[in-house]
């Protein structure tokens, strides 16, 4: 069930929200429970043989975190515990994204032909693995726990964020299911997650799913071998790295709403990755959660930066060769990774480099900010191209034309020329403030940066206009809602990009 489906919006989210409500101020366990079982009802939308796998998992890593909770005379029974939990996740997803990945590189290197039927990958299991993997490590190290099957299984079927994150920590999340007013209607909470919701929902049907029709053939071609110009090259490659903004930051905001509409608020998954400077600024603003995850599940656990510059560097390639493998299982994606981890080891040699010559590096200038910030979204279009393409083959020759190596032919031969609609998003994604800050007084998510919280955006006019529940605000509102239900009672659906990792 696609959020941005008629039977969501019209059925399963506010009959869900009226019960719960309904219930909730009389009986907060069974609000509970009712969230669970809507929530095992929404994974089983897809596909319901895979709710067996989902429900399975869940009680495994239930009982390994109850065991891990115990007393234990011996610590290395404790650890024994937790590697078998670690393992037995880890084949779980080994098995169902990357067994026909493995096997089909193993039969290239010996030139064997082993088959394996086509293994279909079951929606959500990266990040409902990854959560449980937090939480049986968080068990073991003391900083979490949980004794109650019910809202454990509230921490990894709650919908709002089941299919494609964000990545939740048990910590973080279902201790405001503790909290007795959440299960009391908040006209607030109502508005806020509407509003969310909404503004997510326009990323996604307005703006994501409608220039991916200039992306789309450009990559094709560029997969079947067909030749295609330098402006092809550089509106393929734009358009792609702004229809995965736009789809991935509008689920992220819808999953955002929808939790809020239960006053429940999810980490922040996304904050204006392109106004990055560098690399490293952009993986603090691009899937967060999984930033985190790899930084304090691997990064740290590998060693960090405490064992030296030659093994901090290889603790990050290892971190982002592994943060491309989790995106999918195919080499574009292992040097998707590899290549932001070379691109961090330049950052840090970079930074490394300068403060040796007495360079302060918190000083800046408007036009060094700018040039960062240029430099930084180049770097993460060419990583976009490796991401998107078929292969590495078709990855190379769109690149080998983005530089000219094909000529410098303006011409646009596989799609029209959209000029315009391309800068006008370029302008969007750096200037214009993103919805946590459009909304901050209202503290919209989870971890917001402390510069987000601030009413200041550092410009009047935008305090000016931050988002009040208003009349006028209504209005527009209204308009746009009669917009987007026209076009989900009469567009074809598209999932989400991310629903593929």
């Amino acid at each position: 069930m696609l959020f941005n489906s008629s039977e969501f919006i019209f059925l399963f989210l506010p009959i869900t929200l009226l019960v719960f409500f309904g219930i909730g101020k009389y009986y907060d366990k069974f609000a509970i429970a009712w969230l669970v079982a809507t929530s095992l009802f929404f994974y089983s939308w897809w596909n319901p043989a895979y709710l067996i796998l989902l429900i399975s998992s869940l009680l495994f890593n239930y009982f390994i975190g109850y065991a891990l909770s115990q007393q234990f005379e011996s610590s290395l029974r404790k650890k024994i515990i937790l590697f078998l939990g670690i393992i037995v996740n880890l084949s779980l997803i080994t098995y169902f994204k990357y067994a026909n990945f493995f096997l089909s590189t193993a039969n290239d290197i010996t030139g064997t032909e082993f088959n394996l039927t086509q293994v279909i990958l079951p929606l959500g299991i990266s990040f409902f693995t990854f959560e449980q993997i937090t939480f049986i490590v968080d068990v073991y190290r003391g900083i979490t726990k949980e004794s109650s099957l019910l809202n454990y299984a509230l921490f990894v079927t709650f919908f709002p964020r089941l299919i494609a994150g964000p990545i939740i920590l048990h910590r973080e999340t279902i201790p405001q299911f503790a909290n007795p007013s959440i299960y009391r209607f908040n006209s607030e909470d109502m508005e806020v997650g509407i509003t969310i919701f909404m503004i997510g929902m326009a990323k996604k049907v307005l703006i994501a799913d409608n220039i991916a029709i200039y992306a789309t053939p450009v990559f094709n071609a560029a997969a079947q071998g067909v030749p295609i110009t330098f402006y092809d090259a550089w509106s393929g490659a734009l358009a792609y790295t702004f229809q995965l903004y736009f789809d991935f930051s509008g689920y992220s905001e819808m999953a955002l709403g929808a939790a809020r509409m239960f006053g429940i608020k999810l980490p922040l998954n996304f904050n204006s990755p392109y106004q990055a400077v560098n690399i490293s600024d952009f993986w603090r603003r691009w899937h967060i959660t999984l930033s985190n995850f790899s930084r304090d599940y691997l990064y740290i656990p590998l060693g960090g930066n405490r064992q030296g510059k030659i093994r901090h560097n290889i603790n990050l390639m290892i971190t982002m060769l592994l943060g491309g493998l989790w995106h999918g299982a195919g080499w574009t994606f292992v040097f998707w990774g590899g290549l932001h981890g070379a691109y961090l080891v330049i950052n840090h040699q970079w930074r490394s480099f300068r403060k040796s010559l007495g360079h302060d590096l918190k000083k800046t200038h408007w036009w060094s900010v700018g040039l960062a910030c240029f430099v930084t979204f180049i770097a993460v279009v060419v990583g976009w191209v490796f991401f998107r393409a078929e292969n590495l083959n078709s990855a190379v020759a769109i690149l080998k034309t983005m530089i000219g190596a094909n000529g410098l032919s303006m011409s646009a031969s596989v799609v029209p020329e959209r000029k315009k609609l391309l800068v006008v998003l370029l302008l969007f994604v750096w200037f214009v403030p993103n919805t946590q800050q459009w909304l901050s007084k209202y503290s919209p998510a989870l971890n917001l940066p402390r510069a987000e919280t601030s009413p200041s955006w550092g410009n009047r006019l935008w305090q000016k206009i931050q988002w009040q529940p208003t009349k006028l605000i209504g209005v527009l509102f209204g308009i746009l809602a009669f917009i987007l239900i026209k076009i989900v009672l009469e567009a074809p659906k598209t999932e989400f990009l991310y629903f593929n990792f």
